[in-house]
């Protein structure tokens, strides 16, 4: 399916949803293809955060998206995540997996498989291509892979 030929409105959700720059960049893109654009849904650990995200949208996200049933969540298109990228981060302290942060991949696996979005967009730090020798994209890639959907997997580089 191609969301943006065949949609009038694209609705998404904004995991780990911070100050909102996903939401920002998803809401030009549909600006500039004359598309709705409609979040159904965000969530932040963070408090601070969370208020700054309603100040600038207006929405008020949920907190810990591990006390989040996914049916709770609404049906949408795209899957927005930028994950926390501290267990990956050479300006953070590596332990990966071992870090409860760096578990939280596997909380946009598990809404994945139960929403079953058109599309997903995770966001992360470069260093996470290499992190352990590439074992951790490896489980990243493997997880997604074990949910059986339709996706193709794309990478970019930005600055």
């Amino acid at each position: 399916m191609n969301l943006l030929k065949d949609s009038k409105k694209i609705r998404f959700i904004d995991l780990f949803c911070g100050l909102g720059g996903f939401r920002v960049a998803i809401e030009r893109v549909c600006r500039q293809k004359n598309l709705e654009s409609d979040c159904v849904f965000s969530c932040d650990i963070d408090k601070d955060a969370r208020a700054i995200y309603h100040a600038n949208f207006g929405d008020q996200p949920q907190g810990d998206i591990t006390e989040i049933a996914a049916l709770d969540i609404p049906n949408h298109d795209i899957l927005m995540a930028g994950f926390p990228c501290q267990p990956f981060s050479i300006c953070g302290d590596l332990k990966g997996f071992e870090d409860t942060r760096g578990t939280l991949f596997f909380e946009i696996a598990r809404i994945l498989k139960a929403k079953q979005p058109a599309a997903f967009i995770p966001e992360n730090v470069k260093q996470l291509q290499g992190h352990q020798q590439g074992k951790t994209l490896e489980v990243i890639l493997d997880t997604l892979q074990d949910l059986v959907l339709p996706y193709r997997l794309s990478g970019f580089e930005c600055a």
